[in-house]
């Protein structure tokens, strides 16, 4: 039971958009109770719940103001343990989002520490004196934009916040501030839940010495949207102090049978990779969750990179990956250019659900769901707001669940906090239901074929070299897994040597030696020795 992460496959629900039903148009806890069913009929171990505690909201929820209770948007303590309690009747774990490297400006630590230099709090968020010219002590930037400094007339000194100036950097060199951590997630952990998604895990410490950070080689002249890109940001995050309090952390978990905390490990590809495995080693997270596949590039050779450069880190640790979530455009519209929608969208599911890891897939992600074209007055992502129109921010992805063709997909009876477009109505659940050709269908099928395959969860990867636009490896174990990808919208032909039967899904012609791989085609088979490609 201590072990069951490795290699599950993870459902991460968006609160606020999964279902309302107070019918003020915000998703809600008794909400996600009610879809349960929905999520355990994919054949997942876990749920993922974006944050849901008390916040003044401007950052949808990670802008923490009480770590201990949850926001009336989305219900009560009481809720919350109906949830879990449900969830574990349905076989589901549940793993909640943990904001601990800022609070929000609103939290009672904050309030006491910019009132005082010498308080009880004063040293829980991180505070630096201005330049003689009054400017802020170096120039890191914040993900959102701007300076990562904000001034405070109270205090008279600037503090750190990587994201909106209403979300203060805790200190992490303070050691009661680690304390309180552990204290907050020990109050979880005592209310049942089985695991963390550990947000911005790379930020709690930060450079004492405030040294500035360096620039970051550019791949095109043009300077991006937002000149956080800019940077490498070496000072600012993912210090050599972070370790430690990754093992304080988990010894906190080893308390407790059978939980399990994920990292988000967001920072520059040159580096990410190595924080994932260095952050996955003994004793420290179970999984990191890698950005490295959120992004444009749709090909063999990304992802073999991806997977081979982390297993090379950590050849025991575990990766969490996934092909799209709150913060990212959709995959089935950002890789549009390989594919037909849902042949993607299928295609997307065989890939992610046979790599080695454990898998995170987001809400509507099942239903083949788009990207929703937002207009600029339907914002509410701040720094969509501040980018626009070059970055139109993260609400496209954010839009509510789609549960059938009826007003706003059937997720309110008021009106939905973002809407609901016609694109995305094509693509609810209830017209997929029972379709064998589904995306939602072929989810489940793809998902069952992991879950009763021991070398799709658990085996080690052997790439094999292929043409083109293939993607081919095997999972090792007692029964070897060959698993085959077109990624392109062309029909590819391959003989294979070492090739046993088809198994499992796969959308593929078996002709002895001979494999028929359709547009967007995939397959698994058995093998009878070494696998090689002609």
């Amino acid at each position: 039971m201590r072990d069951w992460w490795r290699g599950s496959v993870t459902y991460q629900v968006y609160p606020r958009s999964f279902e309302d039903t107070t019918g003020n148009g915000v998703g809600d806890l008794r909400g996600v109770i009610l879809r349960l069913p929905h999520i355990a009929s994919l054949g997942v171990d876990a749920i993922w719940l974006s944050p849901i505690f008390t916040s003044p909201q401007a950052d949808m929820g990670y802008d923490v103001s009480d770590y201990c209770d949850i926001d009336p948007l989305f219900g009560t303590l009481a809720d919350f343990d109906a949830l879990v309690e449900r969830a574990h009747e349905l076989g589901l774990k549940v793993i909640i989002d943990q904001v601990l490297s800022h609070s929000s400006d609103q939290h009672p630590f904050f309030k006491e520490s910019r009132a005082s230099r010498d308080g009880a709090y004063a040293d829980f968020y991180v505070w630096a004196d201005a330049n003689p010219d009054g400017s802020p002590p170096n120039n890191w930037l914040s993900v959102f934009g701007g300076s990562a400094w904000e001034w405070d007339s109270r205090r008279r000194q600037y503090y750190l916040h990587n994201f909106l100036p209403s979300q203060p950097d805790l200190n992490f060199h303070n050691p009661a501030v680690q304390d309180w951590a552990l204290s907050v997630l020990r109050f979880w952990l005592e209310r049942g839940v089985d695991g963390f998604r550990l947000d911005t895990v790379n930020y709690y410490f930060h450079d004492q010495a405030l040294r500035s950070n360096g620039p970051l080689a550019q791949k095109e002249n043009r300077p991006p949207a937002n000149p956080y890109e800019l940077q490498d940001h070496e000072f600012s995050k993912s210090r050599p102090e972070n370790p430690a309090w990754l093992e304080r952390m988990r010894a906190l978990l080893d308390e407790y049978d059978g939980r399990t905390m994920v990292g988000e490990v967001g920072d520059a590809p040159h580096r990410a990779v190595e924080i994932m495995a260095e952050y996955t080693r003994a004793g420290r997270l179970h999984m990191a969750y890698s950005f490295d596949m959120l992004g444009p590039e749709f090909t063999p050779d990304h992802f073999r990179s991806k997977i081979s450069g982390f297993f090379r880190g950590a050849p025991e640790g575990c990766p969490a990956w996934a092909f799209s979530n709150h913060d990212v455009v959709r995959h089935v519209s950002r890789w549009a250019d390989h594919g037909k929608a849902a042949d993607i969208a299928k295609l997307a599911a065989a890939v992610l659900l046979s790599f080695e890891g454990s898998i995170y897939l987001y809400q509507g992600e099942e239903l083949g769901q788009l990207e929703t074209e937002i207009e600029f007055h339907e914002l509410t992502d701040p720094p969509g707001l501040r980018f626009w129109p070059d970055y139109k921010g993260r609400d496209g992805c954010r839009t509510p669940m789609v549960w059938d063709n009826g007003p706003h997909g059937g997720f309110t009876q008021g009106t939905p906090w973002l809407p609901v477009k016609l694109p995305q109505l094509e693509h609810n659940a209830a017209g997929q239901v029972g379709q064998p050709d589904s995306v939602l269908e072929t989810y489940r099928a793809i998902v069952a074929f992991r879950q009763a395959t021991e070398a799709l969860r658990l085996g080690r990867t052997q790439f094999i070299d292929a043409p083109g636009p293939v993607l081919a490896f095997v999972r090792e174990g007692d029964v070897p897994v060959f698993c085959v990808f077109n990624l392109s919208a062309k029909p590819v032909d391959l003989v294979i040597d070492g090739l046993g039967e088809g198994i499992g899904p796969s959308k593929a012609a078996f002709d002895g030696r001979k494999l028929q791989l359709g547009p967007n085609g995939y397959a698994w088979a058995t093998t009878t020795g070494e696998v090689t490609i002609t």
